[in-house]
């Protein structure tokens, strides 16, 4: 296979981003008093979710910056589209507190990365910002693990463009049949890292996805970080073969 570095997405892949969202925003609404404008915590917290996600697509095709994006879920969410920049960026740097309170990596993350350290070289690829993302890597104990990390926000162009993947295996030195990409998004990480000629993994911890929908076609899927070594055949005990291949 001759794969010699590992490019990895961080948000539901290395971190678990959805779980800090969840917990973040449940204790942020209601320090502001909003839980009582929702039918339920669960509906206040899939409609902070519907939200986040459509703006995320505005950013990821161009139509709004970094922080315009943030801006504008605050203003959706809370129904207020005169909301000021100063107003909206205070209400989110409030939320940020209560959501970084409940940072934590994967269980499965420290031993593949302990696994891997000596037989491949480790980059991030991520649709956030650098920003966010270095500050996150080292509040989370890890930053040093990788050579590089590159975010949409700074190359301007994010997944699944191919060049966004290219720009990661650029950053290695390494052509992308030599490089491996983990994320846990079907389609933005799995097919697009497959389609931009990197070996493609999926993570899909919970199945959700392709209980959905079904696997796409090109990555390979594991349901744990733990299948990994096997998957790149490193010289490793950790991990045993993926039952999905």
């Amino acid at each position: 296979m001759g794969i010699d570095a590992v490019v990895w997405d961080i948000d539901d892949t290395l971190f678990d981003y959805t779980a800090a969202d969840r917990a973040g925003m449940r204790d942020h609404l209601a320090a502001e008093g909003l839980l009582d404008g929702h039918a339920s915590v669960e509906h206040a917290l899939a409609r902070w979710r519907e939200v986040t996600d459509a703006q995320w697509a505005r950013f990821s095709a161009g139509e709004t910056d970094w922080q315009g994006q943030r801006r504008d879920r605050v203003r959706v969410f809370l129904g207020e589209e005169r909301l000021s920049d100063a107003d909206a960026d205070a209400w989110f740097d409030r939320y940020i507190t209560h959501y970084e309170t409940a940072w934590a990596l994967f269980p499965d993350v420290l031993p593949v990365l302990d696994s891997l350290v000596t037989s491949h070289r480790h980059a991030v690829l991520s649709n956030s910002s650098l920003l966010v993302q270095d500050r996150k890597l080292r509040v989370l104990g890890v930053r040093d693990r990788f050579e590089a990390i590159l975010c949409a926000a700074e190359l301007g162009v994010s997944k699944p463009a191919a060049e966004a993947f290219h720009a990661a295996c650029e950053a290695l030195g390494l052509p992308p049949h030599r490089v491996a990409y983990v994320g846990d998004h079907p389609e933005i990480d799995g097919r697009g890292a497959a389609e931009a000629g990197l070996l493609s993994v999926w993570i899909d911890r919970d199945g959700a996805h392709s209980a959905a929908g079904g696997p796409p076609t090109g990555p390979h899927r594991i349901a744990s970080l733990a299948e990994l070594p096997a998957l790149l055949g490193a010289d490793t005990r950790f991990g045993a073969p993926s039952t999905f291949g």
